[in-house]
């Protein structure tokens, strides 16, 4: 999995929440019995610099309690757990010693292969142990499997789950398998996996997920639209010339290259991160916040698509990609990327949507940019200033400004809104004021 550095867990910001307390007012239902997390992939880089990283942020918060969770990484590697534990702990930030040292005891490792019954077999006798000796009171137990693999061996992995580990029928509780993208390389194979994991798991114990839906601002780009009065009359083809969505990453496969290259940048972020956020960004309002009501309004807007255009396609390669060990040496696999999408609807048709993506750029950084028509009847040749904008920072520092143009000189204003304020008035359901504003 490409998408940037660590600072892309949900829960890295400042404005996160500091404890289970902060959901007082949220209709949330409580379980109890022992959890058992197993991060398959344990050795990998995804489990490594997103999965534990994202742990260990839960554990910080009170989301995951010592005396109820435990952890169980599982991969080819030999390793022992401590081995596993100091691989990655360089990755865990912002804790003190004793407090990494508590949630860094709380994971075990587990060696076997991915299609063999043999290892799988020993992490169910692992997890078994650990429940056992927790002398659960309510009989509960659950068990979390999250796949940081590539999607090659979902299937397989899966088979074994289901053969090896589920939660033993004796005992109430649940068990869940999280599946991240990419969802397979075409709609072939898309398919083919979707159908492969029905047979093993009911709909209800299958999480398919993209981890850029939990960065903050992404999760509050339906509150920035919905819940604000100023957005409303705006958000259209009568005053928006085009929207950009952007991702740039400033470092290329780094030994990588055998996993990118099987993808490449537009499957790897192109139809899946942006194209989520582009759903975000034009969808129609939903009847309401639940799952099944934001999706069919996504569906609604990838449905009024037109089909891409050849001439509004463009797609490179970095000098050097092929330097990389990893990487075949006939390779034409982009690592840049830009296509328009166009939306044939009420609202947006003439709109270009733009999305941008690429490895090895000057910068780094993941943004939506609104560019706003010219006012009509300009009479003071604003044009030479530049559109009036509206930018949603991503990543990194998450920010959302506005320029404008003002007073006879012309200059720039922007209106910086610090993060988190669309998420705090989520949290408590009062208005959001601009808290400071820079010039």
């Amino acid at each position: 999995m490409s998408g940037g550095s660590s600072e892309s867990s949900p829960l890295s910001g400042q404005n996160s929440f500091s404890s289970l307390s902060s959901f007082k007012d949220l209709e949330l239902s409580s379980e109890s019995g022992c959890l058992s997390i197993v991060v398959l992939g344990a050795s990998g880089d995804l489990a490594k610099k997103k999965t534990f990283p994202a742990l260990f942020h839960l554990f910080q918060q009170g989301f995951l309690q010592a005396g109820e969770v435990h952890i169980f990484g599982y991969a080819r590697s030999n390793l022992s757990d401590d081995g596993l534990r100091e691989r990655i702990r360089g990755y865990l930030k912002g804790a003190s010693d004793e407090h990494l040292s508590q949630f860094l005891q709380l994971i075990k490792y587990v060696s076997g292969s991915y299609d063999s019954g043999e290892g799988f077999e020993l992490l169910n006798n692992t997890i078994s142990e650990y429940e056992t000796s927790k002398n659960n009171e309510s009989g509960s137990y659950r068990r979390l499997f999250y796949l940081a693999l590539p999607p090659s061996v979902y299937p397989s992995v899966c088979k074994m789950i289901r053969s090896y580990c589920m939660n033993p029928s004796s005992h109430t509780g649940w068990t869940r398998v999280i599946v991240e993208k990419p969802f397979g390389k075409d709609l072939d194979s898309s398919e083919k996996l979707s159908a492969e994991l029905g047979k093993l798991f009911e709909e209800d114990q299958l999480y398919r997920i993209d981890h850029y839906l939990g960065k903050e601002l992404v999760q509050n780009l339906l509150v920035l639209r919905f819940a604000n009065r100023l957005f409303l009359p705006l958000w259209n083809r009568d005053n928006i010339a085009n929207v950009q969505i952007v991702f740039k990453e400033d470092f290329g496969t780094e030994g990588r290259g055998g996993y990118f290259d099987q993808y490449g940048i537009i499957r790897d972020i192109i139809q899946n991160h942006l194209l989520q956020v582009f759903c975000l960004v034009a969808m129609e309002k939903p009847v309401s916040l639940k799952p099944e009501h934001i999706r069919d309004e996504k569906v609604k807007v990838l449905q009024s698509v037109e089909p891409i255009k050849h001439e509004e396609v463009v797609i490179g390669q970095y000098d050097g990609y092929k330097d990389d060990p990893t990487v075949p040496d006939e390779s034409n696999t982009p690592t840049y990327a830009s296509v328009v999408l166009r939306v044939h609807n009420e609202r947006w048709e003439g709109v270009p949507f733009i999305l941008k993506a690429g490895k090895a750029l000057n910068s780094r950084k993941a943004e939506i940019r609104v560019q706003f028509k010219d006012a009509p009847g300009d009479i003071f040749r604003c044009k030479k200033q530049g559109r009036n904008e509206f930018v949603i920072r991503l990543q990194p520092s998450e920010a959302m400004s506005r320029t404008l143009d003002w007073k006879w000189q012309l200059n720039k204003v922007s209106w910086t809104y610090p993060t988190g304020c669309a998420t705090k008035m989520l949290k408590s359901q009062k208005h959001m004021s601009v808290l400071s504003w820079t010039r």
